[in-house]
C-alpha cells in the first residue's frame, strides 16, 4: 500500500491557495477556525442551486471579505444586488453581530462565476452524489461524468465510489479512470473532492480526482 496524502494539501501554495486568509489571533485561533467552517458549511448549503464551487475567506482587523466562486451569479446576487444584502444578513445573524458592537467586523460579500463548472471536483462530485440518491445507474453516471470532464479539456479524471453501491448488501468499491492523472507529480494541478451520498441503504462515498 501506497501512503496517501490530500492532492490539495500536497500543492498548497503551488497549484492550490489556501482557503482561508488573514489575520488569525494565537488566543482566538481554534475558534476563529471553527467559524470559518461553520460559514463554509452554510453558505454551501444555503447556495446550493447556484451550484456553488468554493468559499474563500479573507480576514483582516477590521472586515471579513467572502468570495462565493459560484456556476450561477445571477441566482446569489439578485435583482439588484437583494440577494447579496440578504446573504450579508444572514451572515451577520450567524455569527452574532449586532449593530450595538463597535468591534465588530465587516463583512464583505463577492460573487465569482465558475467559467468551467466540469472542472471543478467538488461540483462534479455533487452532480454524482446527487444522482446516485436518485437511484441512477452508478456505472452510467460515473461514465458521463469521465466524460463531461474529458470533454471540457481535463487532462485526466478518476471517480471512486464505495459503500453499498445500488443497495447491495456487502459495500464495496468501484472505480473508473481516463487520461492521465499523476498523483505523485506536484507540478500537476490536481482538484480533489468528497462528497457523500445518503442513499436509501446508507451513505456512499464519492471521490473525485481532476487533472486541470
Amino acid at each position: 500500500m501506497g501512503q496517501k496524502v490530500n492532492p490539495i494539501a500536497l500543492r498548497l501554495g503551488i497549484h492550490q491557495g489556501f482557503k482561508s486568509i488573514g489575520f488569525y489571533p494565537k488566543k482566538m485561533y481554534a475558534s476563529i477556525v471553527l467559524q470559518d467552517i461553520r460559514i463554509r458549511e452554510a453558505l454551501f448549503k444555503k447556495l446550493r442551486p447556484a451550484g456553488v464551487g468554493d468559499v474563500i475567506i479573507e480576514r483582516s482587523l477590521s472586515s471579513i471579505k467572502l468570495t462565493i466562486y459560484v456556476t450561477r451569479p445571477g441566482i446569489v446576487i439578485g435583482r439588484g444586488g437583494t440577494g447579496l444584502e440578504e446573504l450579508k444578513k444572514f451572515i451577520v445573524k450567524m455569527l452574532g453581530i449586532t449593530k450595538k458592537d463597535k468591534n465588530a467586523k465587516k463583512i464583505e460579500l463577492k460573487v465569482e462565476p465558475i467559467k468551467e463548472p466540469n472542472l471543478s471536483a467538488y461540483l462534479v462530485a455533487s452532480n454524482i452524489s446527487e444522482q446516485l440518491i436518485r437511484r441512477m445507474p452508478h456505472k452510467r453516471v460515473m461514465k458521463q461524468a469521465i466524460d463531461r470532464v474529458m470533454s471540457a479539456g481535463g487532462k485526466g479524471v478518476r471517480v471512486v465510489l464505495s459503500g453499498r453501491i445500488g443497495g447491495a448488501e456487502i459495500g464495496r468499491r468501484e472505480r473508473l479512470q481516463a487520461g492521465k492523472l499523476s498523483l505523485s507529480t506536484i507540478r500537476e494541478d490536481i482538484d480533489f473532492a468528497v462528497v457523500p451520498a445518503l442513499t436509501k441503504s446508507g451513505y456512499v462515498g464519492v471521490k473525485v480526482w481532476i487533472n486541470r
